[in-house]
């Protein structure tokens, strides 16, 4: 997709790379600064950081803002991040379900939707739907220099191709070529990664907050996964798939998970599970509150769960709290390993509340280690709805700004997938 102005190109080196890079993220993170104040937070050269400071204006990225306030001399003119350089277009998978935006280059996003889709319908089905969905988007807001594409999924992701591996949750989707169809279609580099990881970088967006450096974020869905934040960056091991924490056995349950072992977390407390012990409670009659709803609707949901445990079912309060304490079991792990600052539980359980936030963090201190729960702080998410499609941005621009990314695009002047994805 073509933008219709014309920028310079620049042959960087791979040391100018990353001082444009630095400079690029320093002001894009406050927005409007001084030249003094760029070369003072990178500890480059003023003439150093006056020359990358030129480039990125003459890249469109950077341009010349307002007059200061002055110190005693002259006041000083402010250089602002143009965050109208180029747009973002990103989805957000679900089991029933996806998200759609477009956000500009500081990940405000312009428009955001939500279509109906079972991502058991396959790619086709339902990757068809994004596009037209992006189609209109671009079609609404006259978008002409959309930079690139993030796309999230519920499930394994080798993020170094964009392919989902095994994702047990969707089937037709093993290793299909996700980032080569958006790629085609629209003329964009293109990332893809797994939905929790971007859930995990969009609260770290959204907050603006130092104790987000150390984060895990906990998504407690249909299954059970992490995101992990490490300096503020995700950590996603050596194939893409850190974090799956939904498989990590809780010992004695003999109960069959999906990936074929035993015990798994997630089949013991994901939505799933949980639904799956509802119906069984409610065919009982070991919940009186979920026999009405199995009699009325023929099935039982795990937001059935959930609103009998606000009823005061004690079936309901009691499974709910079982499953925090659980997770709570093996986040303690987590901690004990990893000593975050935060954790942010998150997903269609954290709907649970207080009662299940209490039982993960009673668990949680009870074995962890206390130098690694003396500032620990376990939140449900304020963003539920905001995280996976901001943490899609992020993704997107953490990439296009990487320094060696940066150096291959700026030669042409504008992203392109076959220069960011040589």
């Amino acid at each position: 997709m073509a933008g219709k102005k014309k920028v310079a190109a620049f042959d960087l080196t791979a040391d100018d790379a990353q001082y444009l890079a630095l400079i690029i993220s320093f002001v894009r993170g406050a927005r409007s600064v001084t030249r003094p104040e760029i070369s003072e937070a990178t500890s480059l050269s003023r003439s150093l950081s006056t020359k990358f400071i030129d480039v990125a204006c003459d890249l469109n990225l950077l341009k010349n803002g307002d007059i200061g306030q002055s110190t005693g001399g002259r006041a000083p003119r402010l250089i602002d991040f143009n965050e109208n350089a180029g747009q973002v277009l990103v989805a957000e998978l679900g089991a029933t379900g996806f998200n759609v935006a477009a956000s500009d280059l500081t990940g405000t996003l312009i428009e955001s939707a939500y279509v109906e889709a079972n991502v058991s319908k396959g790619p086709e089905t339902v990757l068809a739907l994004v596009e037209q969905k992006f189609e209109e988007i671009i079609n609404a807001h006259k978008l002409k220099n959309v930079w690139g594409i993030g796309i999230g999924v519920p499930g394994p992701v080798e993020f170094a191709t964009g392919l989902p591996v095994s994702p047990p949750i969707m089937p037709g989707w093993d290793r299909y070529p996700i980032r080569e169809r958006f790629s085609q279609k629209f003329k964009v580099p293109v990332w893809v990664d797994n939905d929790v990881n971007l859930m995990a970088l969009g609260e770290h967006a959204l907050r603006k907050d130092a104790i987000t450096n150390e984060l895990i974020f906990i998504k407690i869905g249909s299954g059970i996964g992490a995101g992990i934040l490490t300096h503020g960056r995700l950590h996603r091991g050596a194939q893409g798939c850190a974090g799956d924490i939904g498989h990590i056995s809780i010992g004695v349950n003999e109960v069959t998970c999906r990936c074929g072992n035993t015990g798994c977390i997630e089949a013991v407390a994901g939505g799933l599970a949980i639904a799956r012990d509802a119906e069984k409670a409610a065919q009982s009659g070991g919940s009186a509150f979920l026999s009405k709803i199995l009699k009325s609707t023929k099935k039982v949901t795990i937001e059935d769960v959930i609103a009998g445990s606000e009823n005061g079912d004690r079936w309901c309060v009691e499974t709910i709290v079982k499953a925090g304490k659980d997770i709570g079991a093996v986040l303690a792990t987590l901690v004990n390993f990893h000593n975050p600052s935060l954790i942010v539980i998150g997903g269609s359980v954290s709907n649970a509340g207080d009662k299940l936030l209490a039982a993960i963090r009673e668990s949680v201190l009870n074995r962890s280690l206390p130098l690694a729960t003396r500032d620990l702080q376990i939140r449900l998410s304020e963003y539920p709805y905001q995280a996976g499609l901001s943490g899609a941005v992020e993704m997107v621009i953490n990439e296009l700004f990487e320094s060696e990314t940066l150096r291959r695009w700026v030669a042409e002047g504008r992203p392109s997938p076959t220069v960011v994805h040589a």
